[in-house]
């Protein structure tokens, strides 16, 4: 029997052998054994129920934070579309928002329903369940601040909802379980001012622009921040600024970035940080932790 005979029907899109170069930030690495695009959640839930239990299942949101690996993903990478980007409001200051919902969809939402609290989401690049997994931030605030609760689907396709400290937040992480998919978080700000709101989101949009790399392929911010240190100072000073191995580059202008200058595989680009990492730990005894997300076979 097949592969494709054991797969269940579905209604939304389910294709094998696909690529994901094309839907991550870095424009690399190699194909997903399946790559399924549920067309709303009863769709996704009997796809996770049916399918054999043993089968490795990922999410990918937008794959700004993330490299995939050469040999590409075994298993279903569950990729959320327009049907889980819905955005609802609850009470006074409060959004449920869809997986699939990208952080400037949410600061967009929430300045014109005139909720504050939620301007840093328009730094993250990246998707509701994306963030909500890794407890994304920038600019001072992260999303453990603002979460009320995330609505997942466990890999067992039981559908839960999680109250925050069942999530177990840390910097840059979370409990979510490996397989999960998020499909909704609740996220809770203040009342405040649309025109102070779109301000201060204008104010994060330009200061990124200014700052970061965010016309080149990148997996956005590479290494967690150590402890009373700056990750990007931490490899400035160890002479990384602008290192290459092949066409995977050390960002000049901002020293947490790496990049991918026309051609890199994802092993030059896993090659080059773990180098970096090297490097900064020589010369300062501190040891880099990767937060982008590496995946997939070698």
């Amino acid at each position: 029997m097949s592969a494709v005979a054991t797969m269940p029907e579905v209604r939304g899109k389910l294709t094998a052998n696909a690529p994901l170069a094309p839907l991550v930030w870095f424009k690399s690495g190699g194909n997903a054994e399946w790559l399924f695009e549920p067309r709303d959640e009863d769709d996704l839930v009997s796809f996770v129920r049916e399918i054999d239990p043993r089968l490795p299942l990922m999410a990918l949101g937008l794959g700004s934070n993330l490299i995939v690996r050469d040999g590409g993903v075994p298993g279903v990478v569950v990729r959320l579309g327009k049907a889980f980007s819905r955005i609802d409001r609850l009470g006074d200051a409060s959004l449920r928002c869809g997986g699939g919902a990208s952080g400037i969809l949410v600061s967009s939402t929430a300045r014109d329903e005139g909720v504050a609290g939620m301007e840093f989401l328009r730094g993250i690049p990246g998707t509701v369940g994306g963030f909500i997994r890794m407890n994304g931030g920038a600019y001072g605030r992260e999303v453990s601040d603002i979460l009320v609760s995330a609505r997942l689907v466990l890999r067992s396709g039981e559908v839960v909802e999680w109250p925050i400290d069942r999530l177990g937040y840390t910097y840059r992480h979370s409990e979510v379980p490996e397989g999960a998919v998020v499909i909704e978080g609740v996220f809770r700000g203040t009342l405040g001012d649309p025109e102070a709101i779109g301000a201060e989101m204008d104010a994060i949009a330009r200061a990124r622009e200014e700052s970061q790399p965010l016309r080149s392929r990148t997996g956005g911010s590479t290494f967690k921040n150590p402890p009373g240190h700056k990750a990007w100072a931490l490899v400035d000073a160890a002479g990384c600024r602008g290192f290459r191995i092949g066409d995977a580059q050390v960002s000049e202008k901002h020293c947490n970035f790496l990049l991918n200058l026309g051609s890199a595989t994802s092993a030059e680009i896993e090659a080059l940080g773990e180098e970096v990492r090297r490097r900064v730990e020589a010369k300062t005894h501190i040891k880099l932790e990767w937060e982008i997300q590496r995946v997939g076979n070698e």
